[in-house]
């Protein structure tokens, strides 16, 4: 590459705030951006912390790992991983019902016409069971067991889709180390100001507590719920999503580790809100989020408390937030990431997705010391679209309930997108869906929620009428054994980890954890 290509390129980027958000970022641009000349620095302070509950993620996170080359094991070691795959929900519908959302697939599609459509079919004729008995997933969730997956599209194990749990402290050190090996320099410090360049606008530098200032051509902002670069400095407005999603406050503490290690993340429906429980191997994280709007702080915690499974390991910790977006991620030389862009609740484990994959599209539109603005236009209309889409598909669970106390009832009578109200309005007359590829939650996500809360299809697709009842049945019969006995041929949860990829106590040195870089 000569002089001159460099000449072109942006020569100093500034990131602002540590973190999962930060050290995402970190480790991802000095990855792809080896050799074009930029230079990566990272600000933070240890005196601030991060928010660190988020720690529960979607499948989508191992596109984000294969990108950085990240050995699995090395990964699930160093950070305490456990496995997920899915969401167990518990009293969302109704007070007494339960659902699983699982991250594989229903069945196998024949024909083009999704599997669910059989099902309907066939249940017409006969007791078919719970569409939950074709979810591989499912199944193994409810029975403590795990694989990974398999890509050969043979194997049943191809119908498996997976995530994580982990310790959001330990992944962000985990990519903190990655980073810096590639040379990424991270400055110790706290921003207390933020210089703009006369001439446009732009962010000219970063002004310390101690009075150094740290300059940069491009800058992303990871300064959590303050947004000092994109709100502060630059202005940009938030679009406030509180009428939608009510919810505006968690508390969150963990506890000790009690029984089996469940391979799923669990969210429990409460009178004011919902109580999330995600095992670690080396903890349980726990929290219940809430509208300060139906019940008291004193109420939360009582509720928290009371439904841990383990002896509390701290003290509970608060949170306030404000569901919502920036009106615009991408301004002059700014983009934010993490919760300086926007919060989407924990419901769905979305917040470390919607980093990863605004990362990921950064790099796609990445500039040089020019910037264009159909490119900015461009991350921001996609990245808008993306948090639109995951908020109706919250706003669901919330909405299609028939629970009895007051938020519920909010939440049950309140306008919703009209997005979401053709999607429920497709799926009620023949179970339909039409899904983007670039849509994060498929058909077998929306399945489980929508008929996970009682909404059911009043028909089917007309083109199951010209299948013959005896062979579809037969079908299911079929698939529905071999995923039984699928599941039950796996090893439990705790038994793959403590064969594979068991984590050293915290007392324990961890050997050979660093990921690879090459």
């Amino acid at each position: 590459m000569t002089e001159q290509t460099h000449d072109n390129n942006i020569r100093h980027i500034v990131i602002a705030g540590g973190g999962t958000a930060g050290w995402s970022a970190a480790a991802a641009l000095a990855r792809v951006l080896a050799g074009s000349g930029s230079t990566i620095t990272l600000v933070e302070s240890e005196a601030i912390g991060t928010v660190g509950v988020g720690e529960a993620t979607i499948p989508t996170i191992h596109t984000f790992h294969r990108m950085l080359g990240i050995d699995e094991t090395e990964f699930v070691r160093a950070t305490q991983t456990t496995f997920k795959l899915g969401i167990e929900f518990r009293g969302w519908g109704s007070a007494d019902n339960r659902y699983f959302h699982p991250f594989g697939h229903y069945g196998r599609e024949f024909d083009s016409i999704p599997f669910h459509q059989y099902w309907l079919y066939g249940s017409r004729f006969e007791d078919c069971g719970n569409l939950s008995e074709y979810s591989l997933c499912t199944l193994a969730a409810e029975r403590g067991r795990f694989l990974p997956a398999n890509s050969d599209p043979r194997s049943i194990l191809s119908q498996l889709g997976y995530a994580y749990h982990f310790d959001a402290g330990l992944y962000a050190k985990f990519l903190r180390n990655y980073a810096e090996r590639l040379g990424v320099r991270r400055q110790e410090g706290q921003v207390v100001d933020v210089t703009l360049r006369k001439e446009d606008g732009a962010i000219r530098e970063l002004v310390m507590a101690s009075g150094q200032r740290v300059e940069g051509d491009f800058f992303i902002d990871c300064t959590g719920f303050a947004g000092l670069l994109i709100g502060g400095a630059l202005n940009v407005g938030y679009e406030d999503w509180s009428h939608l999603l009510p919810a505006n406050s968690a508390v969150a503490v963990p506890s000790e580790n009690v029984g089996p290690t469940a391979p799923y993340t669990r969210s429990t429906a409460a009178a004011g809100g919902w109580q999330w429980r995600i095992p670690l191997q080396h903890r349980t994280g726990n929290g219940f989020v809430y509208s300060s709007r139906f019940l008291s702080d004193e109420q939360a915690v009582e509720t928290l408390l009371q439904n841990l499974e383990g002896r509390a390991l701290a003290e509970p910790r608060q949170l306030r937030f404000t569901t919502g977006r920036r009106k615009k991620f991408w301004h002059k030389n700014c983009v934010a990431l993490g919760l300086a862009a926007g919060f989407m609740e924990p419901l769905e484990s979305t917040a470390i997705h919607l980093v990863q994959t605004s990362i990921s599209r950064l790099l796609l539109l990445f500039p040089g010391r020019e910037l264009h603005p159909a490119d900015i236009e461009e991350f921001n209309r996609q990245t808008a679209r993306e948090y639109e889409y995951i908020r109706d598909f919250i706003i669901l669970h919330y909405h299609a309930n028939q629970r009895s106390e007051p938020l519920w009832q909010y939440c049950r009578e309140m306008p919703v997108p009209e997005t979401l109200t053709h999607r429920i309005a497709l799926f009620r007359n023949r179970g339909r869906f039409f899904e983007r590829e670039e849509d994060l939650f498929k058909t077998a996500s929306w399945l489980a929620v929508l008929m996970g809360q009682g909404i059911q299809p009043q028909g089917y697709h007309p083109v199951m009428e010209g299948k013959t009842p005896q062979k579809v049945l037969g079908m299911l019969r079929e698939m529905r054994e071999l995923l039984r006995s699928g599941a039950e041929a796996m090893p439990t949860h705790d038994e793959f980890i403590a064969q594979n990829c068991r984590a050293p106590s915290p007392s324990e040195p961890l050997v050979n954890s660093h990921s690879r870089s090459r």
